[in-house]
């Protein structure tokens, strides 16, 4: 008899936590903030008994900074931190992206702007998905909708970070950040820590030619070139971009939602599905890249669309982007102080399919 698969019930912070150790992250920097202390909590004991190394910075700035020497050395590592603090490690963000560092963040939105308040919110996506510091950069976005999904998107994250040579930003929220759910943990079936990094700096030359990690970019139009290359890698990301669609095949209407609003709003398309309503829901995974083509695809059946965020309207730009040739979107904000129920999405849903 085959054993069966080990379940554990955990909080969306430490199915992240997890899935960084099975990834093999080997440093981790951070700093205390709520909803997030889960995260440096968790990995304060169980990094050092990985054989890793726990820092606690003296602030969100110095641990981006630690995040960004290590991650040049070629090391795994992760930092987190919920929105203020990830506020001041954009600096550091726009470094790495600069000079083509891979790198781990994890985000668990609070509610903003200024200090807001410890509640869920989705108020940082437009930070998350636009290069959050100066300079034009981007960088893989990731946005579990659940607590196994948070396991799962992590081992990815490393993945990504380290094939593309890009920081990956995990985006939750204080719902997935807090809430407990069974999980099956994995690990991937083999994860190279060493090789693959021609590009790293390891303190030694052993005869091979001097590396150079860098975002400073001086000379005439090396700059130029250096955006060049980064653009075109960031267009080559679009074929790698996720989605989940829920009973969208025949819907009249498209729901367009993610991480744990996506989930809320699939519980309102469940009920009205159960009444015989026509709705579909369609959560991206990757919001950035965003699924712009399967969008796309199910604007061309000519379906209708309403997105609803946990924010004054942020994601519905990029949903009207990808659909603006043959439709729209309309919207339905929930305002961050407030925590939202399926049932609080009825009503508007209701009146979307019936034309109001």
């Amino acid at each position: 008899m085959s054993k069966q698969p080990e379940r554990i019930f955990v909080k969306g912070n430490e199915a992240i936590s997890r899935g960084a150790l099975a990834a093999k992250c080997k440093c981790f920097f951070g700093y205390p903030i709520t909803p997030q202390n889960d995260i440096p909590e968790f990995m304060s004991t169980h990094m050092i008994k990985a054989g890793g190394d726990f820092v606690q910075a003296e602030s969100e700035v110095a641990a981006a900074n630690m995040l960004l020497g290590a991650a040049a050395a070629g090391i795994r590592s992760m930092t987190s931190s919920s929105s203020p603090g990830m506020s001041l490690k954009q600096e550091a963000i726009s470094y790495m992206a600069g000079s083509e560092v891979p790198a781990v963040i994890v985000n668990i939105n609070r509610g903003g702007p200024g200090l807001g308040d410890i509640g869920p919110s989705q108020g940082d996506y437009y930070q998350s998905t636009r290069g959050g510091g100066h300079g034009d950069y981007r960088h893989f976005t990731l946005a579990p909708g659940n607590v196994q999904e948070a396991y799962d998107l992590t081992i990815k994250a490393f993945d990504i970070a380290f094939k593309h040579r890009t920081p990956v930003l995990i985006l939750g929220d204080a719902i997935l950040g807090q809430m407990k759910e069974p999980i099956t943990p994995w690990e991937p079936e083999a994860v190279d820590e060493e090789g693959g990094r021609d590009w790293a700096l390891t303190g030694r030359t052993d005869g091979r030619e001097k590396r150079l990690i860098k975002s400073l970019f001086l000379a005439e139009g090396s700059l130029a070139g250096q955006n060049k290359h980064l653009q075109e890698k960031y267009d080559s990301w679009q074929d790698l971009a996720e989605c989940e669609e829920f009973e969208c095949e025949d819907a009249d209407l498209i729901i367009c939602a993610y991480g744990s609003i996506g989930r809320i709003a699939k519980s309102a398309v469940r009920k009205f599905r159960k009444e015989g309503k026509k709705v579909g829901l369609f959560r991206p995974i990757t919001l950035y890249p965003f699924p712009n083509e399967q969008l796309r695809a199910l604007a061309d059946q000519g379906k209708r669309f309403l997105t609803i965020e946990h924010n004054m309207g942020q994601m519905v730009d990029d949903v009207r982007l990808a659909i603006r040739m043959v439709a729209d979107s309309d919207f339905y904000p929930i305002y961050p102080g407030n925590l939202p129920t399926p049932d609080e999405l009825e009503e508007p849903i209701l009146n979307c399919l019936e034309g109001k």
